[in-house]
């Protein structure tokens, strides 16, 4: 069994259909950790296209925000004008499919020992950036896996007994398509951030998403060139800031 973990893919459509072509025959079953909306300029197309796949959904702070469920108003202004624009673009359908989508940590009824949050799955919206963050979480959590987003930096952290560790996947470029090996020992407890397909922060450009072979006890993660110029035209042509199409290029 191979699961295929996508997070924060953010309305970039082109970063999606480069994942899922990149991805395609490699796994059984899709988790989404959340955050298909916000920042992107194609809500609707990625949400038609992850409603059919997914099999476990996870919302997040955007997907809440964007949905009207909360208020924008703690986001800054930036993240603050694509949730609203956000709310009026969403068809119907997509609205209230959106709307129904659960609250995290969840767990899958097809694989056993594992857990899928957006933020902590402690709290949704708190990040996991250090092994300070990450200690709580890595006592609490009832699964020794749990796979989390929201902060869109692909990689970890593992404990096992008094060994702590940050995981970070090393790869050679900033242009290709690559990918890096996590072997998962027994006894180890694990939190694992496939990174984000639409908005990476890691200071690399490429579409992130992650694989999990259940069998091979491993955890694939993947980087993937797009076509980022289409997608940064779609931003700036919805009338949404002009730094949202810049940090694209930039990954962070």
């Amino acid at each position: 069994m191979r699961a295929l973990i996508l997070s924060d893919i953010h309305g970039n459509l082109e970063a999606l259909t480069a994942v899922l072509a990149d991805a395609d025959g490699h796994y059984d079953l899709i988790w989404n950790l959340g955050d298909v909306v916000g920042y992107g300029g194609s809500p609707n197309a990625c949400l038609d296209m992850v409603r059919p796949l997914a099999d476990l959904n996870v919302r997040g702070n955007h997907d809440r925000v964007c949905t009207g469920q909360t208020s924008a108003l703690g986001f800054n202004p930036v993240a603050r004008a694509a949730a609203l624009w956000t709310l009026k673009e969403l068809t119907a359908e997509n609205l209230e499919w959106l709307k129904a989508v659960p609250q995290g940590p969840l767990s899958s009824t097809e694989v056993p020992g594992i857990t899928c949050a957006h933020g902590s799955p402690l709290h949704e919206d708190t990040y996991i950036l250090s092994m300070r963050d990450a200690w709580m979480p890595l006592q609490q959590m009832p699964t020794p896996i749990t796979f989390f987003g929201h902060t869109h930096v692909q990689g970890g952290f593992s404990q096992k007994e008094h060994d702590w560790h940050e995981v970070r996947p090393r790869y050679a470029t900033r242009s290709d398509k690559e990918h890096w090996i996590l072997d998962l020992p027994p006894g180890t407890r694990h939190l694992i951030n496939p990174g984000s397909v639409g908005q990476p922060r890691d200071h690399d450009w490429r579409a992130a998403y992650a694989i999990y072979d259940v069998e091979a006890a491993r955890i694939v993660y993947h980087r993937i060139p797009y076509d980022v110029t289409t997608s940064q035209g779609r931003i700036l042509m919805a009338g949404l800031p002009e730094r949202l199409a810049a940090r694209l290029k930039e990954g962070r």
